[in-house]
Parts: C-alpha cells; sequence; structure tokens
C-alpha cells in the first residue's frame, strides 16, 4: 500500500522544490509524471530546464496530461513517483472537454480523483502529488475561471482526504497540515 503526500501551496511558494527534495530523500528509483502541456517556446524552455535538472539526478521522466492514473498504474519498477502537478492535470481534463464543447464538472472530477487514489494505493511505494492552493483569492470574475478553480478545490479537497500526509508549502517554508 502505497504512502500518499500531497503538497500544496500557491504559485512559486516552493512546493516543487520541497517535493522533489523530500522525493530525493528516499531510497528507490523515482519517476517524475509531468503534466505541464507544451504550449509555447517559452514553455518548452521551462519544461526542458526542469528535465536537465533532474537528469543528474537520477529521475525518470514521464510527460502525460491526462492519464496519469494508467502512467502509475503500469509503474512497477518505481519505488518513489511524484506527479508534478495536479493543477495542470484539471486544467488539461477542462480544455480537453471544452475544445469538444462538453461541460467538465465536479462530479467527473471527483471520479478522476476516485481512479488516481485507488491506483496510487494500489502501488508499493511512496507518491507525492504536487498541487496549487489556489482557494484563498477572491471569487474569478467569469464562470469559465470560476469553474476552473471549483475542479482544483474539489480535487484537492479529494486528494488531500486520502492522502497520509498532507504539507502547505508557504515561501518556501513547509508546513504540516496531516500526518
Amino acid at each position: 500500500m502505497a504512502n500518499i503526500i500531497l503538497v500544496t501551496g500557491g504559485a512559486r511558494s516552493g512546493k516543487s522544490s520541497y517535493a522533489q527534495e523530500r522525493a530525493e530523500q528516499l531510497a528507490g528509483e523515482k519517476t517524475f509524471i509531468a503534466t505541464c502541456p507544451r504550449i509555447d517556446p517559452e514553455m518548452d524552455e521551462r519544461i526542458d530546464k526542469h528535465i536537465a535538472d533532474r537528469k543528474d539526478r537520477d529521475w525518470h521522466t514521464i510527460e502525460e496530461e491526462i492519464n496519469v492514473a494508467d502512467i502509475i498504474s503500469k509503474n512497477k519498477e518505481s519505488d518513489i513517483i511524484l506527479l508534478d502537478c495536479l493543477t495542470l492535470w484539471v486544467n488539461n481534463h477542462l480544455y480537453s472537454h471544452q475544445q469538444k464543447a462538453l461541460l467538465f464538472t465536479e462530479d467527473q472530477m471527483t471520479s478522476l480523483c476516485e481512479q488516481l487514489i485507488e491506483v496510487s494505493i494500489r502501488h508499493s511505494g511512496t507518491i507525492i502529488f504536487v498541487t496549487n492552493e489556489i482557494g484563498s483569492g477572491i471569487v474569478p470574475e467569469n464562470s469559465s475561471a470560476r469553474r476552473y478553480r471549483d475542479l482544483v478545490g474539489r480535487c484537492n479537497q479529494y486528494i488531500a482526504q486520502k492522502a497520509n500526509e498532507v504539507v502547505l508549502v508557504s515561501c518556501g517554508i513547509p508546513l504540516t497540515l496531516k500526518i
């Protein structure tokens, strides 16, 4: 049964660095699942830099925007899986649905989170999920942004409830919320 850790915080709070450092303290094979889509040259450069930074640290990187549960389910060789980040995973599902003129609901989000946790629990090592805490800001002015905020909030709540540990990173300082 996996040890599931959720690391959350605001944008540029240090949560990804904390999650990677935490994972690197553990012994075993490590896989990094990156959910960020390659959308423009600047983003490509960021992604490539992150991959290069991990390359000398014995990470295997998989870029997957949508089917992260499948990746975790099939990944038997890694002792540690770091998924960065759930926030973009939610975004990618929302965008995919919008491109097909389909509504992506909180019930669908919950179902995807259930699937993700189900395969994660069966993993034999540690899984660290990174996500943005987006609920501390103002209510967005448009319905699409409000839907996104609600979907990420639903995802974060579900994963946090099922996680063994939840850490909030603020200003680079980790604060344990759940052990």
